[in-house]
């Protein structure tokens, strides 16, 4: 479980509590109880008993919103290593009525990621900080927000690295106190739309490169070697990246532009390895040009003085 800090700030409840919300194998009615965790953490946050009865979507009544122009990330993947959280932002269009203040203290939206099918996905991903929203019109607000993906606690896998679909969400709480005993869901307005978009979710990739010897004489053989790996999520370690196509790469020392000198694949292991003859002094490199699921990477340059 991942502890989310969420703006539910209902009236008579905490303006901020804690919102845990299920990850990986308890992600399958993450969508549909989206109302019914605000409602229990604003009860668990004011002290009052939880569990006590289930609301969802089916006890609210239709909300006046629409989200648009959803924007992850500026449209790039979201590259994602083994320990560092990474966080991408989101900008969003919501459209409302005219008698919908979003800007209420008991008014709050987001939008989030999932994989799988809407009904039952696979796994969530979301940002631990409210959006922030500015008024366009008296009907119209630019929204924005962040995904937030912790690679440790998201159980995010391998199987992960693939196209995510956004979600939109909006619940007012129009008054209605969670730990109220006489809370009245019906009384809470909510909208949740599917199909803003989509993006993918790649491993990060790293690539290293060593030319030698160190300096060589001309017409003498350079040997390069590298290795391609990649982030592994199923147990947070690097791996090679295997049988995948590497450009060797070389840049004269008056130049500023490479030209690829051959294409090479990584071994079982991720190694690179390939030698050239020396000519004239210059700097060596690998680039991989990316897959679906890894995106490309280039290595530092390494020097070699022909002599």
């Amino acid at each position: 479980m991942r502890i989310r800090a969420t703006v539910a700030a209902v009236t008579g409840a905490l303006a901020l509590s804690a919102l845990v919300v299920p990850s990986a194998a308890n992600a399958a009615d993450a969508h549909h109880s989206v109302l019914g965790d605000v409602v229990r953490a604003a009860q668990a946050a004011s002290g009052t008993k939880t569990g006590a009865r289930s609301v969802g979507a089916a006890d609210a009544a239709p909300l006046d919103l629409t989200f648009s122009k959803l924007s992850v990330n500026g449209g790039k993947p979201i590259v994602v290593g083994t320990t560092n959280t990474k966080t991408v932002a989101t900008t969003f269009t919501v459209t409302h009525g005219a008698d919908v203040d979003i800007f209420a203290d008991d008014f709050m939206l987001d939008v989030e990621l999932y994989r799988g099918s809407f009904d039952d996905p696979t796994n969530i991903l979301f940002g631990d900080v409210a959006p922030t929203c500015k008024t366009v019109s008296s009907t119209v607000a630019t929204c924005k927000g962040q995904i937030d993906v912790w690679p440790q606690i998201d159980f995010i896998g391998n199987a992960d690295a693939t196209t995510w679909k956004a979600v939109g969400f909006a619940a007012d709480f129009n008054g209605q106190d969670p730990s109220d005993p006489d809370f009245d869901p019906s009384q809470i307005g909510f909208v949740e739309q599917d199909g803003l978009g989509t993006t993918k979710l790649q491993r990060f990739s790293k690539l290293t490169v060593n030319a030698a010897p160190e300096p060589v004489k001309k017409g003498k053989t350079i040997t390069v070697t590298g290795k391609l790996t990649r982030a592994n999520w199923d147990d947070f370690a690097y791996h090679g990246y295997t049988v995948q196509p590497v450009k060797l790469q070389f840049r004269k020392k008056t130049s500023t532009t490479y030209s690829t000198v051959k294409t090479i694949k990584s071994s079982s292991t991720g190694a690179l390895k390939t030698t050239v003859t020396a000519s004239v002094d210059g700097y060596w490199r690998y680039s991989f040009a990316g897959t679906s699921t890894t995106p490309a990477v280039t290595s530092t340059s390494d020097y070699v003085d022909v002599q």
